[in-house]
Order: C-alpha cells, then sequence, then structure tokens
C-alpha cells in the first residue's frame, strides 16, 4: 500500500512541442533545454553557447566598428516634446508698467506638438532642439516687422513632461509607455524654480528597461527609432559592453522596434541598462526539512536574483537543495518556462545531485527568464516515508472510528 501511494505523484517526463532532447538540431529556445546525457560519457563540453548560436541572424547592423554607440546627429542633442514647459526670452521684450511681455514668457507646448506666440501663429516645437525654436521666433519678429533684424531669442527647457512613446519587438513587456514627468518634494520645487531640466528618465535605455528589458533573442546592433516620418537604426551593442554609449532623448509620439537575431545569444544575460530588473523567485512545494515559508526564513515575499540567474542558482536560493544526504540528496526540480518568440510553454526537469555533480552541467543548466517558475520534489526515501506517515495516520482514523 505504500507503494501504491508513493504511484499516486507526478510519474514520467515532461512532454513538450519544442524537442530537448540532445540532437544538433535543435528547436527549443535555449540548448540548455536539452536533456543531459548520463554522466562521464559526454564528449563534448561546454557546447550550448556554440548551438545556440548556429541559428542566429546576423546582425543587421554589421559587425561592431567605431562608429557603434553613436546614434545620428539629428537624435544627440536635447529636444522638446508636447506637454514640455519652455520660457522664451526676446531681447527688448520687457514689461512696461506692471503689464506682461508681449512675446516673452513662459509656454507649453500643445498637444499638436506646436507652440503659439501672440501676433506670430504657431511654431513646431515637438522632436526640435531649444536652439533651433530660437532661431524660428528670431526670424518670425523680423519678418512680421516687429523687429528691424532678428532679436537676440533664447528659449529654455524649464520642466520636462512624460513622454508617451510605444516599445515593441524582442522585448518581454511590448506596450505603450509614459516615461519620465514631474515629480514632488523640497528637491524637485527647487528644480521647478531653477532654470533649464533635465531627466534621464526620458531616455532610450529606461524605456527599454521600463518594457521589461531587451530579449536573448534581440539583435542590439539595429534598434528602430521611429520619430516624425523617419527611421533611424541605433546600435546598442556598447551597452552591454561597458563601452561608451551616447543615449538618446525620446518625446511623445516615438515607436523604438528592437529586431530579434531569431536565435538565444549567452551574451545578453547579463544585468545591464537594458536587461529586466532581476528575476522574481516564488517557492512551490518546500522540501521535507522546511515545514513552512517562516522556518525557512524565506517570508511571503519572491527572492530577487540578478538577469542572467541559472537554474541550479534559483535551487539554491529558493531553498530547494541540501538537507540530510541519505534521505534528502536525490531531489528534482522543473521549470516552467515559454519561448518568449513563439510563446509555447515548455517544462525541463532536472535532478539536482545530478546537476551539482557533473562537470559539463553549464550545458545543461538553463537561463531563468521574467515569468519563469519552478517546483521542487522530494527524494524517494522522503515519499516513501511520508506515504508511510499517511498510512499510519489513516490506520489510526480506522481504529478510532472502530473503537467508537
Amino acid at each position: 500500500m505504500v507503494l501504491a501511494l508513493v504511484g499516486c505523484g507526478p510519474q514520467g517526463r515532461p512532454d513538450n512541442l519544442e524537442t530537448v532532447d540532445r540532437a544538433a538540431s535543435h528547436p527549443a529556445y535555449q540548448a540548455q533545454y536539452r536533456d543531459p546525457p548520463p554522466r562521464k560519457t559526454a564528449s563534448d563540453f561546454l557546447v550550448a553557447p556554440r548551438m545556440n548560436a548556429e541559428t542566429c541572424r546576423p546582425p543587421l547592423g554589421g559587425a561592431v566598428g567605431k562608429a557603434s554607440g553613436v546614434p545620428p546627429v539629428a537624435l544627440r542633442n536635447e529636444v522638446l516634446s508636447r506637454g514640455d514647459l519652455i520660457e522664451i526670452h526676446v531681447e527688448g521684450d520687457e514689461p512696461v508698467l506692471g503689464e506682461q511681455a508681449v512675446f516673452s514668457g513662459d509656454y507649453v507646448i500643445s498637444r499638436e506638438g506646436k507652440v503659439r506666440l501672440p501676433f506670430l501663429g504657431d511654431f513646431s516645437a515637438e522632436g526640435r532642439t531649444p536652439e533651433a525654436l530660437s532661431t524660428d521666433i528670431a526670424q518670425a519678429l523680423s519678418s512680421g516687422e516687429f523687429y528691424n533684424e532678428p532679436p537676440r531669442t533664447t528659449v529654455i527647457l524649464s520642466g520636462l513632461d512624460a513622454a508617451r512613446v510605444n516599445v515593441g519587438g524582442a522585448v518581454f513587456e511590448p506596450r505603450p509607455l509614459e516615461l519620465g514627468g514631474t515629480g514632488s518634494g523640497p528637491i524637485d520645487e527647487r528644480r521647478q524654480q531653477a532654470r533649464g531640466a533635465s531627466t534621464e528618465l526620458r531616455n532610450l535605455t529606461a524605456a527599454l528597461r521600463q518594457a521589461g528589458g531587451v530579449r536573448p533573442d534581440a539583435d542590439l546592433s539595429a534598434v528602430e527609432l521611429r520619430r516624425g516620418g523617419r527611421i533611424y537604426r541605433l546600435d546598442l551593442r556598447p551597452v552591454l559592453d561597458g563601452r561608451a554609449f551616447e543615449d538618446v532623448m525620446l518625446v511623445s509620439g516615438d515607436e523604438v522596434n528592437v529586431p530579434s537575431r531569431l536565435c538565444f545569444q549567452d551574451n545578453l544575460m547579463v544585468p545591464s541598462p537594458i536587461s529586466p530588473p532581476g528575476i522574481s523567485l516564488f517557492l512551490s512545494n518546500l522540501v521535507q526539512p522546511t515545514q513552512s515559508n517562516a522556518s525557512a526564513a524565506i517570508g511571503r515575499e519572491a527572492r530577487q536574483v540578478p538577469y542572467g540567474t541559472r537554474l541550479t542558482q534559483g535551487v539554491v536560493t529558493t531553498n530547494c537543495v541540501g538537507g540530510v544526504r541519505a534521505t534528502n540528496a536525490n531531489r528534482a526540480v522543473a521549470l516552467f518556462s515559454r519561448n518568449p518568440m513563439t510563446d509555447v510553454s515548455i517544462v525541463v526537469e532536472r535532478q539536482i545531485e545530478d546537476m551539482r555533480v557533473r562537470q559539463d552541467r553549464d550545458d545543461y543548466d538553463p537561463y531563468l527568464l521574467p515569468g519563469d517558475a519552478m517546483a521542487c520534489y522530494d527524494s524517494g526515501v522522503t515519499t516513501v516515508a511520508d506515504a508511510a506517515r499517511v498510512l499510519g495516520i489513516v490506520g489510526g482514523a480506522v481504529l478510532l472510528a472502530g473503537a467508537n
């Protein structure tokens, strides 16, 4: 009867639509998903990165060159966006007898991306630099015969509004975003009173991170930015390599698309300004020595691990390994993941002690991705002992019922 109860647990290896066998041509998202061969028979170690790279499409941006990380000239400067607060100062346009100046003053860029000045009409502002806008205003004042020659005109960006952009392609959470915006508190009040404005929250890297981070199949050599009917291609590979990179400020209406190389790239599985902020791990089916989250000192909150963490590291972090060798060593873990390119789920199962002792473990130790889940299973000895405990409880209940 004990064996019968043991047989009530999960049986058989998981079946997947994506193949995880040891074939050289693998359709799984990670080569690390492959079933590991028996120990001491592997003839070639650390082949998973090479297998992943075999299906990669060449980078659209070509090889890494000196221009990598340098955006086009049109994207290098601070630019205006709808909702931004600006100050316009025109030489000689000063308040008289308490009256307001005619042209100088504070303006908010409209939803249409324009600024309207008295007697001059609308000026296109969105996507342009303050210097370019000031030149247009000075020319209009001269041609409108308000001044004999273009007056010295200054446009100062005083307050940055939130930029509404769209991010799609090879990111974990493609969606519309709202970047930046005004803050509150004493420091922000002083900033608002000061002239000038600056923020990193409207940068391209901030948008990619807020969209869940780039996926491991992303082609960072040619990230597309659509603005004003034009398409710019940016090489973001220096962000991951620690080389100099000039970020781009986004404006409302921008569309960002990250193309895919149609393969898993091991070198992208590192923390970076454009990677996912981390991986959340939750406990499921705690092992026998740990009867509850409280006794495991885990608490109710999930464990946070850096992006690039592997399955065996996650097993240790979630307290699914260790204990008495004789009864708890031979545990297993099941990884529930999903191919972000095809949205097809996959389940990978590993014997924890087998991964601990084998020297080629890195070839079969998958990287954890956002949204992954893990389930730990106890050893066979622990399972038999728990089944016997259940039988004892049932037998006691039967005897008690008979006595009554």
